[in-house]
């Protein structure tokens, strides 16, 4: 077993994630090509390269009268030589003359501006009579505007949201290698947990540990893998693990990686992998173990549902966020918000605190959950974020601390 902690037993979060980023970047998933409207939220594989401009000819910005300025009249007024309508190719444009046009139609050949219909006059002879004279380009959008060719609209390793893919099929994509859904089998540990819609008896909770780790992963694009509930004995935790290793690409557990007697995971992991990281300066949470069973990595979380929910988000979902190829937008930055409460008594540990952002008199606040147990797991659905207490820091009513949202974790 490796050093994995500094001497006081407890590594600094930062460096825990430091650690997990450069564990989890030394190799890459597989690639695969899957169509655009399958992507959401898979992971780019390759630069993607623009094969054109976009838009690819130049095209108005509204309905009007394209014209060319130079063909100034005493009058203003103007014979109307053609209909120009989106999706249809124009002729050139008959100097002196205006072409009724519609927005995102082409500009024709020898046209510099449009006038928008607004600031015309249609006279009872047919001609236009232009109201507002426009300088050079007016309401109209370049070619390449938006995307030249050759540009790269997005990079490898970057998340694929909804604009992300509408970009892509804005330069005539309809495919994007992407790399392979990570395979992620999770454990709950406890002779305590019971199935939902089973009888409970003294002693024993529902486990909700298994179904919030299952959305967690499924959330951020994972593929979760129900391994079910490991017997709180070593040599069934032993067995499970081995065999889990072979089934999938990261092994994830919660509880048992403690020192207590019922806490099998950590002995487990020494016997049949090795243990990188274990103690981390993280409340709550910081019984948090990462390794691995032969080549497969293993995560190992609290027990409590709190401390899954706050350790998965701060550090297991960047292993796995690395691990399947993201590069950006993995860690977020946090951003110093006012709090509506106080912290008296500094910790040993960094506090992730469950704070909604709420509008006060005095602007933003930061309002605290009341009850902070590890084991209260009804603040996560009430917050919307962390805020972040650094260890032995206290915080004063209207000071700035870190924030960082749940939308950006």
């Amino acid at each position: 077993m490796t050093d994995c902690c500094p001497s006081n037993g407890l590594l600094p979060v930062d460096e825990a994630i430091a650690q997990l980023q450069q564990a989890a970047s030394s190799t890459l998933p597989r690639i695969e090509y899957i169509h655009v409207n399958q992507a959401l939220g898979r992971v780019l594989a390759q630069d993607m390269v623009a094969s054109l401009d976009v838009p690819p000819q130049a095209n108005s910005a509204m309905d009007g009268y394209a014209l060319n300025i130079e063909d100034i009249r005493a009058d203003a007024s103007f014979v109307l030589s053609q209909r120009i309508a989106a999706g249809t190719a124009p002729q050139a444009l008959e100097r002196g003359t205006v072409a009724r046009i519609f927005t995102g139609a082409v500009i024709p050949q020898n046209a510099n501006a449009v006038v928008m219909q607004e600031n015309c006059q249609l006279l009872a002879d047919g001609r236009v009579k232009i109201l507002s004279w426009p300088t050079l380009n007016s309401n109209i959008r370049p070619q390449g505007q938006d995307i030249a060719k050759g540009d790269v609209i997005l990079r490898q390793g970057q998340p694929l949201n909804a604009a992300a893919l509408g970009l892509i099929a804005t330069i005539g994509q309809d495919t994007v290698a992407v790399y392979q859904r990570l395979k992620v089998i999770y454990f709950c540990t406890g002779d305590e947990l019971v199935a939902a819609n089973q009888p409970l008896k003294i002693g024993q909770i529902y486990n909700s540990n298994g179904v919030l780790l299952h959305n967690l992963l499924t959330e951020y694009g994972f593929e979760a893998i129900d391994g079910g509930v490991i017997a709180d004995n070593l040599t069934d935790t032993i067995n499970t693990l081995q065999q889990a290793a072979q089934q999938a690409d990261v092994v994830m557990t919660t509880g048992g990686v403690s020192v207590g007697e019922e806490d099998h995971v950590k002995a487990a992991l020494t016997q049949i992998g090795h243990l990188d990281l274990w103690k981390i300066a993280i409340k709550p949470g910081k019984p948090l173990a990462f390794g691995s069973i032969g080549n497969t990595p293993f995560l190992g979380l609290p027990g409590n549902p709190q401390s899954v929910f706050v350790t998965f988000n701060i550090l297991a979902r960047v292993f796995l966020a690395y691990k399947q190829g993201q590069r950006h937008n993995v860690i977020p930055k946090p951003v110093p918000v006012a709090c509506d409460f106080e912290v008296t008594k500094a910790q040993s540990r960094r506090e992730y605190l469950r704070v909604q952002l709420v509008a006060t008199a005095d602007g933003m606040r930061l309002q605290k959950h009341a009850n902070q147990s590890s084991g209260v797991l009804s603040s996560a659905v009430w917050a919307d974020g962390f805020a972040i207490i650094e260890a032995h820091q206290t915080v004063q009513k209207g000071e700035s601390v870190g924030f960082v949202s749940l939308n950006n974790c």
